[in-house]
């Protein structure tokens, strides 16, 4: 982060200053709100959140050498030389600040939401961009209210581009994220069924993804999935050029001679308006097209060639349970998605592990947590389709999994279905799947801690 003053800090967030130092030149290099986390030179900001007030936490954030704090309510005491800036709401002055720091930098932000393969595709994006430009991107899951505005702030001199993912589960709290980061490129992933137990249907999802569009710059652009027939709605409906990614014949930038024959890689051929080249992406499932191409668009956009575009694919690295793959002696491979799930991204998941070149294939599935009133819906959605593969075993584990997965793929007629109650059970039943020459997938939202089963899995093999 920049150094910023308490000057540019009252400014930022329409604060006044409280007790301890008035020096409104003092400075700060960073920022944050876990003061576990502070260190020398840092802002703490007091978070009061639901179950937790951190004005409590005040005089450890000092102790570790916190310059200042952002407080909503005055202490017991000051310190004579730390400022104390006081607003109405921290959380929102976050986002304030967060703001003002992005409007010091001249450089395209790229925003990214969407269903599923949101991160996914952040991490590609970033990918292609780095084999030209110092890049900034979301960490793990700080894409909501709290996380953004974080990301925003660890900005520095020498980036050139950054890539925010943006989550949301209500109407709403995209357009609040978009006008803090006021990106230059707008991407939609695509229009699924996550989140729609808050929203109740496609469209709402559509109207809270279609927010992204309320911050982006006049002169912006849209990179959209063009086979997703909700997104194809929005053409003519946005101020904005739109350039189309996917594998239909309608699409600008488009995967073709896709093979998914393999278990760690996937191979393809681009066909962008500047011409077509070929990519190895270092990641199985051909639901990567979409992220991939996705991210040649922007490349091409922001002037790469096509060799820098297919050595920042190349350089691909998933971020942690979002279908990485561990390949063990005896041609064990496994798949861990355990970080979250929805019914199109486990759908995605099991073609994925369908495909690969194993004799034997298994998987272990949990609960899809936020489904509301749609929960027995798509658990069975997700069961009929686990059925018309060409897997061996399908294992489940928690209340919903259970109920209404395995029912519905034993219904249609998968042979070997087994039902665990909890953790144990399914540990019982690992050690008999865990074989020479078998893939097993490993997803579920990520309350359900499936995580430690794949942990446990591991365990097996040593």
């Amino acid at each position: 982060m920049i150094a910023m003053t308490v000057k540019e800090l009252l400014e930022a967030t329409r604060g006044r200053l409280a007790g301890g130092s008035q020096d409104l030149n003092k400075e700060f290099t960073g920022v944050k709100t876990d003061n576990r986390e502070c260190a020398a030179g840092d802002l703490f900001i007091a978070i009061v959140g639901e179950k937790n007030d951190a004005h409590r936490f005040i005089p450890g954030a000092l102790e570790k050498g916190a310059a200042g704090c952002l407080i909503s309510r005055e202490p017991e005491s000051y310190e004579k030389d730390r400022f104390y800036v006081l607003v109405k709401d921290t959380a929102l002055a976050l986002g304030d600040l967060a703001r003002y720091y992005r409007g010091k930098f001249h450089i395209p932000v790229i925003g990214v939401t969407g269903s599923v393969g949101k991160t996914t595709t952040k991490d590609m994006i970033a990918a292609v961009l780095s084999a030209r430009f110092k890049v900034l991107k979301t960490a793990g899951n700080l894409n909501n209210n709290f996380g953004l505005p974080r990301m925003l702030l660890q900005l520095e001199k020498d980036h050139e581009i950054a890539v925010m993912e943006m989550g949301m589960n209500h109407l709403g709290e995209i357009d609040y994220l978009t006008r803090i980061a006021r990106p230059d490129a707008a991407v939609i992933t695509n229009i699924g069924d996550a989140h729609i137990g808050n929203l109740g249907s496609k469209e709402n999802i559509l109207k809270a993804k279609s927010e992204i569009f309320e911050g982006l710059s006049e002169k912006g652009i849209a990179v959209l999935n063009g086979d997703d027939p909700l997104l194809r709605t929005l053409e003519g409906k946005i101020p904005f050029p739109i350039r189309w990614a996917g594998q239909g014949e309608g699409c600008d930038y488009r995967a073709v001679d896709i093979d998914d024959s393999l278990p760690d890689r996937l191979l393809m051929t681009a066909k962008t308006p500047r011409g077509s080249f070929a990519l190895k992406v270092p990641q199985p499932g051909r639901h990567m097209l979409y992220s991939v191409m996705t991210a040649a668009a922007l490349g091409q956009y922001f002037g790469m060639t096509d060799e820098e575009i297919a050595k920042g694919v190349a350089s691909y690295v998933p971020t942690a349970r979002r279908m990485d793959i561990k390949i063990l002696k005896g041609n064990i491979v496994l798949y861990n998605g355990t970080y979250n799930a929805n019914s199109d991204s486990m759908i995605s998941a099991l073609d994925t592990m369908a495909a690969a070149g194993t004799g034997r294939k298994a998987a272990v599935l949990g609960d899809m947590l936020e489904q509301g009133d749609f929960e027995e819906e798509l658990h069975r959605k997700v069961g009929a389709h686990a059925a018309s593969l060409s897997i061996d075993t399908l294992v489940t584990v928690g209340r919903a999994a259970g109920a209404y997965l395995a029912d519905e793929a034993a219904k249609a007629g998968l042979k070997d279905v087994r039902v665990c109650r909890d953790m144990e059970e399914a540990k019982e039943v690992l050690k008999d799947l865990m074989k020479e020459d078998t893939a097993i997938l490993f997803k579920a939202s990520n309350g359900m801690h499936l995580d430690r089963l794949y942990d446990y899995s591991l365990t097996l093999m040593e």
